[in-house]
């Protein structure tokens, strides 16, 4: 009798089930599947130029929320998820010595330098054990290795000329199946406890009744929230017109978190939408939702070109401004005392909640590198710190994008932070009596929805 086949799926930022190839793999390729997820000690270090924590509180509680969700998932199927504390390489490295078993290493790819560097670890380790690695990609609604360019290189620096390119030949891979039950894993291992934020060096984050996401992590809540933003409400039909929102639940789909997480996949989003089409309704507002998945696919293949040009203070065009880093001004900045109400109300309620509007984001970044000449790395490390959202390729992509020095064709894009605060926050106090809903639009601006990217307007 052969012997039998044990593979490790190591978990990192696709802590789902359905539409997961690593599970879909391991599945077809091995007797005893591993779930692996490692909680790395430098994701609780500092960023990598001002030292801010790496990870906040409410990124941390949204992740353990997501652990948790995928082991409660995994037991209902005959398996578990193992957590270790302790870098995936090592991690990895003692279970195959412990075992004697594993044949094989499955896990998706990244795209920054950070987690590259693990997978270039991990692979080392296979290669002296004589393990067989199997990658995946699968953090994109379009395939990498589908894109209509014959090399990463040949991606447009321009966001409207890729969008047209892979709308026009690009084609989105069907949402593979979920498994009912998922193999077992082999005898003798401990699933291992859960950490605390205490553990992590972290305080347990107090819950703001204000906030514009007070879910919950992981696959269960994903996957309710698309269904209540979809079917259950009919918002997504409206989309386009509450997205600019910045008080409620419902302004926008708040699909990023879990994202980010891989808590739900951009490909069961874009199935949902194409069958919410055929069965109610299809509009600018259910296409927008896919324009903006299409947005954050656009910044994973920006890292893929520029790698880690991405971080550079000159960014992907090496343009040379002089930032300052002046720490006074950055802490009023982070801190909502700049003495602009529509700066200081989102900068609160980023540090209050984890969360602020994608209209709050353009302009808190806008302010900061272009009204107050502060290196943009600042507000991108203090994002990453502190968002519940924060995806590495879309948070960096967006502040170089602010800056000026990204992938924007226009130059010296700034908001006027006054018109701003009248047109998408006239009424910052209280809900007045009357409003219609947590995703309230001010009726005379409900049409405009400027977009950051594309309006023809030239005041913003």
């Amino acid at each position: 009798m052969s012997a039998s086949r044990t593979v490790i799926c190591l978990l990192r930022n696709d802590l789902r089930l359905h539409d997961n190839e690593v599970f879909h793999w391991a599945q077809r390729n091995a007797d005893h599947i591993i779930p692996l997820y490692c909680f790395d000690p430098r994701h609780y270090q500092g960023t990598y130029h001002f030292n801010f924590p790496k990870t906040g509180p409410f990124r941390l509680r949204f992740l353990l929320d997501s652990v948790k969700d995928l082991r409660a998932t995994l037991r209902k199927r005959g398996s578990t998820l193992l957590v270790r504390q302790g870098k995936p390489e090592d991690v990895v490295s003692d279970l195959i010595q412990q075992l004697g078993s594993v044949t094989a290493v499955a896990f998706h790819e990244e795209v920054a330098s950070e987690e590259r560097n693990v997978e270039k670890k991990l692979k080392a380790i296979c290669c002296q054990n004589k393990v067989k690695v199997q990658t995946f990609w699968g953090s994109t609604l379009y395939h990498r290795d589908d894109l209509p360019f014959s090399h990463i290189g040949g991606l447009p620096d321009v966001y409207t000329q890729f969008r047209k390119v892979v709308e026009g030949q690009g084609r989105v891979r069907p949402v593979l199946s979920t498994p009912a039950q998922v193999k077992s894993l082999p005898l003798g291992l401990e699933e291992g406890t859960i950490p605390t934020f205490e553990g992590l060096g972290q305080t347990e984050p107090v819950e703001d009744c204000r906030s514009a996401f007070p879910c919950r992590g992981g696959e269960t809540e994903a996957l309710a929230r698309l269904k209540h933003y979809f079917w259950d409400t009919n918002a997504v039909a409206a989309y386009k017109e509450t997205r600019n929102g910045m008080i409620g639940v419902d302004y926008s789909t708040k699909f990023s978190p879990w994202l980010a997480l891989g808590c739900i996949s951009p490909r069961y989003i874009y199935e949902q939408i194409k069958k919410y089409e055929a069965e109610r309704t299809a509009n600018q507002s259910t296409y927008w939702v896919i324009f903006e998945l299409l947005w954050r696919d656009y910044f994973k293949f920006v890292g893929l070109k520029y790698g880690n040009r991405i971080f550079h203070m000159n960014g992907l065009q090496d343009k040379h401004v002089s930032w300052k880093t002046d720490m006074t001004l950055f802490n009023a900045w982070k801190e909502g005392r700049t003495g602009v109400p529509f700066v200081d109300a989102n900068m609160r309620e980023l540090a209050l909640t984890g969360f602020m509007s994608n209209r709050g984001r353009q302009n808190v970044a806008s302010f900061l590198t272009k009204d107050l000449g502060l290196d943009w790395r600042l507000g991108a490390e203090w994002f990453e710190y502190l968002l519940v959202d924060h995806d590495v390729c879309s948070n960096y992509g967006n502040w170089l994008y602010s800056a000026g020095i990204g992938n924007d064709p226009r130059e010296n894009r700034k908001f006027n932070m006054i018109k701003q605060g009248l047109d998408y926050d006239n009424n910052s106090g209280p809900p007045a009596k009357g409003r219609k809903g947590s995703s309230y639009t001010p009726r005379q601006h409900k049409d405009r929805g400027i977009d950051f990217y594309f309006s023809n307007k030239k005041s913003f």
